[in-house]
């Protein structure tokens, strides 16, 4: 028994007529006759008994129409589910991101895209780069934003923007922020250092940094957060190097500065799971992020 077959068989059952149910499912009467004996055949009962030119259906055709048409509707239910439209899609939606961007660069474009996707369901989720590739690749995350460089093996990449990685260290006096110093290698030889963890993709950033300069840093701290290793500096732990958009507050205890001659840049990417069959909805909310994070 197949799905072509129950649904000839409820045509045949709405209409009384194999001809009106061959002209509303645009096949032939003998197709549709075909398609009745086939089904009577597998299930080994009489479906229909003729009455003059109706058809005129047995109890056992009312047993299996009722069954058949909770069989349809569960059908179309899951076609419904899976309908790759992006503006009808209810399905969870997964998506993450890294604390800093989320703080400092997703909120009005998250804002203007609930009011765009208004059936979406949208669960943002806040790890780092590498937890945020180990959940796309699982397929527990549908969209990340990350940090590259990353391996893009089975990673659909969309590029985003660029951010600079700045120096920061304490000030004993409330400073502004709209001008960046500069400092010399030697200057951080002997400093203490607030850092990412290792292993993280940021740190991995950072240390190729200290390789071009010269140095291995004297570490006295790892965090994951970078609000709270902006407050360490502040408090005049050390120094560190942190995101420029992270260090944008109007008055602050600390000074951020670049390094003549080496620039640090980390770039920051859209990134999806590589597949033959992309959901439409992950593809629109890249694109529609895309246009608005370049603003």
């Amino acid at each position: 028994m197949n799905i072509r077959q129950i649904e000839v068989f409820l045509a045949v059952m709405e209409n009384s007529s194999v001809t009106r149910s061959a002209e509303k499912l645009f096949i032939s009467p003998g197709a549709v006759s075909l398609q009745l004996h086939g089904l009577a055949a597998e299930l080994g009962t009489e479906l229909f008994v003729r009455s003059g030119k109706r058809l005129v259906p047995t109890p056992q055709a009312f047993r299996l129409a009722e069954r058949s048409r909770e069989i349809m509707k569960t059908l179309r239910e899951i076609q419904q589910e899976f309908e790759n439209d992006p503006l009808r899609d209810e399905r969870p939606f997964h998506f993450a991101t890294g604390a800093t961007t989320l703080i400092h660069r997703l909120g009005r474009p998250l804002r203007l895209l609930r009011k765009k996707f208004p059936r979406a369901q949208v669960y943002v989720t806040v790890v780092p780069t590498e937890s945020i590739v180990a959940g796309l690749v699982n397929r527990r995350f549908d969209l990340g934003l990350i940090s590259l460089p990353w391996p893009e093996q089975n990673l659909k990449i969309v590029p985003l923007f660029e951010e600079e990685l700045l120096v920061l260290g304490p000030s004993s006096t409330r400073t502004r922020h709209g001008s960046v110093g500069t400092i010399q290698p030697t200057e951080l030889a002997d400093v203490p250092f607030l850092l990412y963890p290792k292993h993280s993709n940021m740190r991995a950033m950072i240390d190729r940094f200290f390789t071009e300069l010269g140095l291995t840093p004297r570490v006295v701290m790892e965090a994951d957060e970078t609000e709270a290793i902006k407050r360490m500096v502040e408090c005049g732990f050390g120094y560190s190097i942190l995101p420029q958009f992270a260090l944008r507050d109007r008055l602050s205890r600390f000074r951020t500065f670049r390094v003549p001659g080496h620039p640090l840049v980390r770039r920051q990417a859209l990134a999806m799971p590589l597949t033959d069959y992309p959901r439409a909805l992950t593809t629109a909310v890249a694109t529609f992020l895309q246009a608005n994070l370049a603003k």
